[in-house]
């Protein structure tokens, strides 16, 4: 799959082979060890593989650790119809009725509207005070300012 120019835009960039091999391990490893993690997600009869979804544990400890994060990665072809919200909502609602989990976070760089709308469009709301600089990312790198946002489970 070709990324476009706008796919690593948010990402500090794509991934090689080797790189794309150990995430799939990393992910295949998450779920063994937690029994949740990202999905991946296909379009029948039209694509195999769009991109992921799902609830993770950061692998980098973050300010707000421990925490679980929701995240998605589409395929710029595929952006604007609606699969990053409806595999997000699928993916909470995993969260709060089959795990029972009490909060999940989301984040991303600050200028990343499309993925903001998305947290907010499943009902999270931002959490200012929680903004942060990712730890994962050297300081000084232009993707390292972060927003937070939360939603609690309802039954909290």
């Amino acid at each position: 799959m070709m990324a476009s120019p706008d796919f690593n835009r948010y990402m500090p960039g794509p991934f090689d082979r080797a790189e794309s091999d150990a995430m799939f391990n990393q992910i295949q490893e998450h779920l063994a060890l937690h029994g949740f993690g990202l999905w991946a997600l296909e379009l029948p009869g039209e694509a195999s593989f769009i991109g992921s979804v799902g609830l993770t544990i950061p692998r980098v400890k973050m300010p707000f650790s421990p925490c679980v994060e929701i995240g998605w990665r589409i395929h710029p072809r595929h952006w604007n119809r609606g699969y990053a919200t409806e595999a997000a909502e699928a993916s909470v609602h995993h969260g709060f009725n089959e795990l029972e989990l009490d909060e999940v976070v989301s984040f991303t760089v600050s200028e990343n509207l499309s993925s903001r709308r998305v947290m907010e469009k499943i009902g999270m709301t931002r959490d200012p005070e929680g903004d942060f600089e990712h730890p994962g990312l050297k300081e000084g790198h232009p993707l390292r300012p972060h927003v937070l946002y939360r939603m609690k489970s309802p039954e909290t």
